[in-house]
């Protein structure tokens, strides 16, 4: 680990001492309305050909410095405001620079996404992500790994090289915990919660930029965020028509190819986009292969107060199952340990070669269509309008159908666990089989967003909400049997159904009460109405599910200081409701609780001409948060189960500098500490001759939340030696991570440090508007790290079986793309 550490900063060092100095000059000025001359507050001043910027202060004043002298273009935009352009010749002395603003009457594309969105008045935490960011690393890796360097962010990929099956936490808190919408409308499954990043693939080249709120946020439509937000908006109509090609290749046989096309607007107000996609890799990981293509299309008319947009994307994948993660004595070599996970999981001859033979790329699975097959097709139609300069509208439309199943090659099957007779040939009775069985899930999702945004003098007012209904059916199929009997094909042995019906609104308000005091508050309720009934894979009958009403208020203060800084302060409630797995798998006669989070921000913010900085205490207080118990599902998945009481706080510390013209620096750093006040333990006891079945429970205080690190850490080193050609140094720290929820070392991923390095070289040829060619090595330093995993245990009598599976993660790998626009 140190030595990785030495030389990441060895590297930065190598670069700065390259860099030369230049003299260089300032170009500072104020921003104003040209309506009334008020001053403009957080406007954008950017010289996009050195990529450098500035936001102007409470009096409208920016300045940015470490220029050299040279002609530049300044572009100065304001939401609500026509971009301003201006071309100066800079010499060796400082520069004053005004503009003016005029207010632009024709609607934009953030009226979408304004409703669910914090700004600059906002007392919550956030980040902003925009589109340049994006494609920085955008060569084929699913959005999780994209956002990898945000603050208190956790990513992780089940085949290990970033493509297929990826997820993210945010502070500790899982994907099922994280709110996902894509223009205002939910993404997150809305049985399980969490977001499948693998049926959007190639999502991040049609998305114009995110918005990551940390903790509750602001109100938001579809799951609850318990953890974070993450707020998607697409790719918006550009200046000038153009056509695209992006082609990668690199490690795994991994490749990426799509196609793009943009008309931009047209003098009648028309705009089309859309793009095509391909995606492969072979994974890190035995057999971990995934295809994917996918597909975004959109058409919009844009008059000067009104907006009619209507989008379809989608995606289809094909991925080899890595879901079971590799055994903890496989990657440390431990032929002991590797006999007892044999002998313990009863393994077949075959199953026991591969484990003993594999290395660090094991795959438990063997059979050639051990796969997940699934299609996802969303459509979103958006209308919005301006009905005065005061008052704005926006109205949605959305419908998702998702349908596939994962197959799965299963060994001596019992007959009776598929509702089937034994098979009597001759004088001989067959009560198990191998089979090939399907899993499918087919689900249709529809519904409507809707906001009404009011601004007037100190007033900014958004009332909010949507109303969606989900209908999702399981069901099982027997495709091949050994012995077959007087089976059907196609014949399914469990059927069931989820319907949920999700309603919430809420009105948010700021109000300027002064020049430097802002008051926030945001009232939303919300009802749910969850049913699931049927036959359950495991063949056992379900008919549970609840119906909830949450009351969700959230308020705050955001106080401005002197020299272009602030503090804010907030409090935030959510109420979550359990999971479709915590009302299915839950112990007889009981029925899981819904969750509640308070949620206090603490934040200071500054912005200066080459610097910005944020310091975020958080405090996170749970009430019935559902947490692992160390319990397993019939298919592996965890049970959980709710305790009393538990918290996260922590520090965020967030910050970029531009030392020169050419070099920036930038990172962010949490520090937090994630408990559960008094936790249960479950293990089973199945005694010597395993023919009991005791429980055994054991009882902790204090304890650590599972995979909650108490310190995350990126930073990263931009160096741009000449106009075209940028180098990026990144560097992750992901402290230890528990496997559940006792502390306990034996049970936790080790600590990690990771850096990746992007060159890109951007460079015009006579039949093209751009040419791009990108490098980029993942873990350049060849880390051996874990980035998930889970742990099960057990006793037969007095011998105790404890088993840990992580989630290896690639090496050094490369992924070389080229970007040509026409």
């Amino acid at each position: 680990m140190l030595q990785f550490t030495k030389k990441w900063l060895l590297t930065a060092l190598a670069v700065v001492m390259s860099m030369h100095l230049m003299a260089q000059s300032s170009i500072s000025g104020k921003v104003v309305s040209q309506e009334d001359n008020s001053p403009l507050v957080g406007a954008s001043v950017v010289i996009e050909s050195l990529q450098k910027g500035s936001a102007t202060d409470i009096d409208g004043n920016y300045r940015i410095n470490n220029v050299n002298a040279g002609k530049y273009e300044i572009k100065v935009s304001y939401i609500g405001f026509k971009q301003a352009v201006k071309t100066v010749q800079l010499e060796n002395q400082d520069l004053t620079l005004n503009f003016e603003l005029e207010r632009d009457i024709q609607i934009t594309d953030e009226v979408m996404v304004s409703a669910t969105r914090a700004d600059e008045n906002t007392p919550t935490t956030f980040t902003n992500i925009k589109k340049a960011e994006l494609e920085r690393q955008n060569l084929g890796q699913d959005m999780p790994m994209l956002l990898n360097y945000t603050p208190s962010m956790v990513t992780t990929s089940d085949a290990g090289a970033g493509v297929g099956y990826t997820g993210m936490r945010i502070r500790g808190s899982d994907g099922t915990r994280i709110n996902v919408t894509i223009n205002g409308i939910p993404i997150n499954d809305s049985e399980s919660h969490g977001t499948f990043w693998v049926n959007m693939p190639d999502l991040a080249s049609s998305v114009d930029n995110i918005q990551i709120q940390r903790g509750v946020g602001t109100s938001t439509n579809g799951a609850a965020a318990f953890g974070a937000s993450v707020n998607m908006q697409t790719s918006t109509p550009s200046q000038d028509a153009f056509g695209e090609v992006n082609n990668s290749y690199g490690s795994f046989n991994t490749r990426k190819h799509n196609v793009i096309f943009n008309s931009g607007i047209t003098n009648s107000g028309w705009s089309f986009e859309g793009r095509l996609s391909s995606i492969h890799s072979d994974g890190y990981i035995d057999r971990a292969t995934s295809d994917m293509q996918s597909y975004f299309l959109s058409g919009a008319y844009y008059g000067d107060k009104t907006i009619v947009k209507a989008l379809a994307f989608g995606g289809k994948e094909k991925t080899y199952q890595s879901w079971w993660g590799t055994p903890e004595a496989r990657l440390e070599n431990n032929e002991e340990g590797m006999q007892e996970v044999i002998l313990n999981n009863g393994y077949t001859e075959d199953q026991a070669e591969n484990l003993l033979n594999s290395g660090r790329t094991f795959n438990y699975y063997l059979y050639d269509n051990e796969t997940d097959n699934y299609q996802q097709d969303h459509y979103q139609l958006h209308l919005s309008h301006q009905f005065t300069d005061n008052i704005q509208a926006n109205a949605a439309l959305h419908y998702t159908y998702g349908r596939g199943y994962y197959e799965q090659y299963r060994n001596d099957d019992d007959f009776a666990d598929y509702q089937l007779n034994d098979v009597v040939i001759g004088d001989s009775t067959i009560s198990s089989t191998d089979l090939v069985r399907r899993r499918w899930l087919d689900n249709h999702f529809y519904g409507l967003t809707y906001s009404l945004n009011y601004q007037e003098g100190d007033w900014d007012v958004t009332l909010g909400g949507a109303y969606n209904e989900y209908d999702g059916d399981h069901f099982g199929e027997i495709i091949w049997a050994r012995f077959a009997g007087e089976s059907k094909i196609r014949e399914r042995y469990y059927d069931n159904y989820g319907r949920k019906y999700d309603f919430n609104t809420f009105l948010k308000a700021n109000y300027q009460l002064n020049e430097k005091l802002n008051m926030f508050a945001d009232m939303q309720i919300r009802n749910i109405n969850y049913v699931t009934q049927g036959i359950d894979n495991d063949l056992t009958t379900i008919d549970t599910g609840g119906e909830y009403f949450f009351f969700n208020p959230k308020a705050g203060l955001t106080y401005s200081l002197p020299n272009n800084s602030q503090l804010y302060a907030s409090v935030a409630v959510a109420n979550r409701e359990p999971v479709r797995n915590d009302f299915v798998d839950a112990p007889q006669d009981v029925t899981p609780q819904p969750e509640t989070l308070y949620d206090y921000e603490f934040g200071y913010k500054k912005q200066g001409s080459n610097f910005s900085a944020e310091a975020i205490f958080y405090y996170m207080d749970y009430t019935n948060q559902l947490v692992l118990t160390g319990e397993l599902n019939d298919v592996g998945s965890s049970i959980r189960t709710n305790v009393e009481n538990s918290y996260r706080r922590g520090i965020e510390l967030i910050g970029a500098y531009q030392l020169t013209q050419q070099l920036s620096i930038g990172g962010n750093a949490t520090f937090s500490q994630n408990k559960i006040a008094n936790f249960t333990e479950v293990i089973y006891d199945y005694g010597e001759n395993w023919d009991e079945y005791n429980v055994i429970e054991n009882e902790y205080s204090d304890t650590d939340i599972s995979f909650s690190p108490n310190i995350i850490a990126a930073g990263e080193i931009n160096y741009q030696p000449v106009r075209g050609l940028k180098f990026t140094l990144l560097g992750k720290y992901v402290g230890k991570q528990y496997l559940d929820n006792t502390s306990n070392d034996n049970r936790a991923l080790d600590p990690y440090f990771v850096s990746d390095f992007v060159g890109s070289y951007k460079f015009g040829l006579p039949f093209l508007k751009t040419a791009e060619l990108k490098l980029m090595v993942n873990n350049i330093f060849n880390e051996m790290y874990s980035s998930n995993g889970y742990t099960f245990g057990y006793n037969a009598g007095s011998y105790e079986v404890r088993e840990n599976y992580l989630y290896p993660q690639a090496g050094a790998n490369y992924l070389l793309g080229l970007n040509l626009r026409f």
